[in-house]
């Protein structure tokens, strides 16, 4: 629902009197008035984020850092152009999109979202899973499909009692918001306070760190950083084995991390967060800094510390026990369990283990461990690095400043944080994608199914995901969210370009071409990036069909439609105005 009118004009004069007053003024009412931006941010700094982050810098050192920088300029980019078009139209996007671009790219701008959505919930339940077993109880959990329904029960009746008090907008709703916002608040100045302690103390290479910011695409093929250097002293045969699996790896860590910055139910919600606040025409100019100052520059500084902290403490290392050269002692480690999948492939070879049971595949026998700890110091810490840790693993990186005992508890209170924060808002975007597609108003029972539904598809994780991490199943997830994004770029791009939705108010000029240039490298950056995924999930014989079918599908749903809308346009009957701009 819109703000209230006397709240939206007192905001339009002060902005209008200081924008009278000069560039100093409007900055300083830019400042008081965000506020979209920053709910933005909320989503964005959640589970997902801070895991690619990890991962990034577990995978590539310092060299990944320019990814997540290039990807979140990209999305303020698209979310800066729905801004505008929803603040010049005033109307919500979805019936837009049907009425004048495609009904085909309008519902599936739709149900890609309510798909994210559905997709997203899940692995935001396995991480506050993960951080109840793992951290704060320290693994007392047993790991039992029991055990794990009924905290994930637990977790989305305790989303349902948010997203209600959402709704209610009461005292206990702001002080709940608040908790959460504490909880994610510890743990990201955890990160930053660790980057400071290991500057001060000298154990960072900050030239290093700057090169990283560097973009390299050849990253998308090859291993980089450390595990780069690592490879060359390996025999070749040896290289070749563990480089496919690195780039695979790799690239898709960096696809979810790209996926995280700006995911396709982010451009759902933005339309609603400006219209709530009753924002018009008036407030372009805030929304475009409001992202910037709001979403990017929080998202850069805080992943970019955290890919820092996770490359200095896990990129190309490995503990002692690890590292040892006796079986038994090896076997002691945290990282072997994780690491038996892998050593198993490497020791049999791919043809044969591909061939093996699968209840054969996880562990190694007595040869086989002894053949483990006989490996290279080299080949050891390139599978630490490619290995899956889970919650408590990753919980070691906040050691440098607090200490082992409470950075267990202290990353797994800001893990839970992010991930029950991000469940909420999942719930409440879903609401908002089902009010459209029965076209009512925000509120009532398709609200209330749209919430029901994306928190109860993702407390059955346990289902579809029985890994050893639950931290990275936020990488798979947001490879399939990445393969919709592009969905949302190119609808935008049309409608930017589209004198019937806009207007006079079309860019035109040297703006039309500013914004064509920049939106046309960000949906080409969706469009690789979806592409790899699909290629990557497509060769999955799980989950290849299913991938290949949904595409195909809707690109020839794509195809007829326009067909149609072209054909429809060229008959007599359609008159002058016909036909899309």
């Amino acid at each position: 629902m819109p703000s209230e009118p006397s709240t939206v004009e007192s905001d339009r004069v002060l902005l209008q009197t200081a924008q009278q007053a000069g560039l100093a003024a409007t900055l300083k009412a830019f400042v008081r008035l965000s506020g979209p931006g920053w709910l933005q941010s909320a989503i964005t700094l959640g589970g997902g984020s801070l895991g690619s982050a990890l991962f990034l810098g577990i995978l590539g050192g310092y060299s990944l850092l320019w990814l997540q920088l290039v990807a979140i300029t990209m999305g303020v980019v698209m979310l800066s152009a729905i801004s505008y078009i929803t603040l010049t139209t005033g109307e919500r996007p979805f019936p837009a999109i049907r009425r004048e671009i495609s009904p085909v790219l309008a519902w599936g701008w739709l149900l890609a979202t309510v798909a994210a959505n559905i997709i997203w919930c899940m692995p935001q339940f396995s991480l506050c899973f993960a951080a109840i077993e793992n951290n704060l109880l320290a693994g007392h959990v047993e790991d039992r499909d029991s055990v794990r329904y009924a905290v994930s029960a637990v977790i989305l009746l305790a989303a349902g009692i948010a997203v209600y008090l959402n709704g209610r907008q009461g005292r206990a709703a702001r002080a709940f918001d608040i908790f959460l916002k504490c909880l994610i608040g510890m743990i990201v100045l955890c990160f930053v306070g660790v980057v400071v302690r290991l500057t001060q103390s000298g154990r960072l290479p900050w030239s290093e760190i700057r090169r990283g910011f560097i973009p390299d695409l050849s990253q998308w093929t090859r291993p980089t950083g450390t595990i780069s250097e690592l490879l060359k002293e390996l025999p070749s045969d040896v290289q070749a084995f563990w480089s496919e699996r690195v780039v695979r790896m790799q690239s898709g860590v960096m696809i979810a991390a790209a996926a995280t910055a700006v995911g396709i139910n982010m451009t759902f919600l933005m339309p609603y967060s400006l219209l709530k606040r009753g924002w018009d025409r008036t407030f372009r100019g805030l929304s475009r800094f409001d992202l910037a100052t709001g979403m990017a520059i929080p998202y850069v500084a805080v992943t970019g510390c955290i890919v820092i902290v996770a490359a200095s403490q896990f990129h190309g290392r490995a503990d002692e026990q690890f590292l040892s050269g006796d079986p038994a002692v090896m076997a002691e480690s945290r990282l072997f369990p994780a690491a038996q999948v892998l050593l198993k492939e490497r020791l049999t070879g791919s043809e044969r283990f591909r061939a093996l049971p699968a209840d054969q595949k996880g562990t190694l026998t007595e040869e086989e461990r002894k053949a483990a700890a006989a490996l290279p110091a080299a080949e050891k810490r390139i599978v630490a690095s490619v290995i899956k840790r889970d919650a408590f693993h990753l919980s070691k990186a906040l050691e440098p400043l607090l200490g082992e005992r409470v950075s267990r508890y202290v990353f797994g209170l800001g893990i839970l944080g992010m991930g029950f924060s991000t469940i909420i808002i999942l719930m409440l975007i879903n609401g908002f994608a089902f009010c459209e597609a029965a076209n009512r108003p925000l509120g009532g029972r398709p609200y209330l199914a749209g919430c029901f539904v994306a928190g109860a598809a993702g407390a059955c994780w346990p289902y579809f995901w029985t890994g050893q991490s639950k931290v990275y199943l936020t990488i798979v997830a947001s490879s399939f969210g990445s393969m919709l994004l592009p969905i949302a770029y190119i609808t935008f791009f049309l409608m930017m370009n589209s004198r019937r939705i806009l207007g006079d108010e079309r860019p035109s000029g040297v703006r039309r071409v500013s914004w064509n240039g920049l939106m046309a490298v960000s949906a080409a950056g969706a469009v690789a990036a979806a592409g790899k995924a699909i290629g990557d999930q497509a060769s999955d014989p799980q989950t290849g069909p299913v991938v290949m079918t949904v595409a195909a599908g809707f690109g020839v749903a794509v195809l007829v439609d326009f067909l149609d809308r072209r054909f429809r346009e060229s008959r007599p009957s359609a008159g002058p105005d016909a036909g899309a701009d």
